[in-house]
């Protein structure tokens, strides 16, 4: 199921797998950079700034920054960062973040993933579009890496 509106997109997989090895997934910086597609510096933790870079091919040139928000073990990792900053001889720091929110439920048959990015309404006019339909697709794609990567001993 997939909810869309203006400011947020929602998306929820299935995974079948326990919660404590999606939630390791998420949690641990080097194993979450290794289905998201980043390489990072650091570890995750509430207040943490990671900066680092994406790894997916024909990416490789663009930086990657993310805020740490909230941890709740095995329930709710959130954090911010810049919605498709994608030109790297573009500041995007002036600009407001969108936060994404996963979210863990142990449902019948595994763990419930939810993913919300939302703040795009705060976005410059010039960007919201773009970023808003780059994050939905990259969305998508981010589930199914997820739940290759918890499936398949990733």
């Amino acid at each position: 199921m997939d909810t869309v509106t203006a400011d947020r997109i929602e998306k929820q997989v299935l995974l079948r797998a326990p919660r404590s090895r999606v939630w390791r997934a998420l949690a641990d910086a080097g194993e979450f950079g290794r289905w998201f597609g980043v390489e990072l510096s650091g570890a995750f933790t509430p207040g943490a700034r990671l900066t680092g870079r994406i790894t997916h091919k024909g990416y490789e040139h663009i930086p990657f920054e993310m805020t740490i928000e909230r941890i709740e073990p095995e329930r709710l990792f959130s954090w911010r960062w810049h919605p498709n900053a994608l030109d790297p001889a573009v500041d995007y720091s002036a600009e407001p973040t969108t936060l994404i929110v996963f979210e863990l439920r142990e449902v019948e048959g595994g763990t419930l993933l939810t993913v919300v990015e939302s703040g795009f309404d705060r976005l410059p006019p010039d960007r919201l579009e773009a970023a808003y339909r780059g994050n939905e697709k990259g969305w998508t794609g981010q589930m199914k890496a997820i739940e290759q990567h918890v499936t398949q001993g990733g």
